[in-house]
């Protein structure tokens, strides 16, 4: 006997569906920038700065902090004068590298269409033009 839609158990939730999970982790735009700043090792904190353009050291402390705190980044404290800080991804962090240079790659090879759907979609349901009012 078939499920009925108003018996049927939601098998997607934010609660427990991975993906969630894990966007909640990288979904940042400065998380996936960072993390790849320190894809081949131990990087200082100046030069994290100079590679990540546009980021704000504000913006730097935070998104470090918290991939510290999700056990994706380390903090290394060099005893100089003055004190000179390294960042390098944990070795949970560099699980992270594969699935996310293959969602880059896709950027790569996919954004154009993207862009393409984008611009067909804006110009098909811009006010005025004859399907704009189809859409509820």
């Amino acid at each position: 006997m078939a499920h009925s839609s108003t018996t049927k158990q939601s098998n997607i939730s934010l609660s427990n569906c991975g993906y969630s999970k894990v966007l909640d982790i990288i979904s940042n735009k400065w998380t996936a920038l960072v993390i790849y700043a320190m894809e081949n090792g131990k990087i200082r904190y100046g030069e994290m700065l100079r590679r990540v353009e546009g980021i704000s050291k504000k913006m730097f402390t935070q998104t470090v902090r918290k991939l510290e705190r999700d056990g994706l980044v380390q903090r290394h404290i060099i005893p100089t004068v003055p004190l000179s800080v390294e960042y390098s991804l944990t070795t949970l962090g560099e699980t992270l590298l594969q699935p996310m240079k293959e969602l880059r790659q896709w950027g790569r090879e996919n954004y154009t269409q993207v862009v393409e759907a984008r611009v067909k979609y804006d110009s098909a349901y811009t006010p005025g033009s004859h399907e704009a009012g189809s859409i509820n």
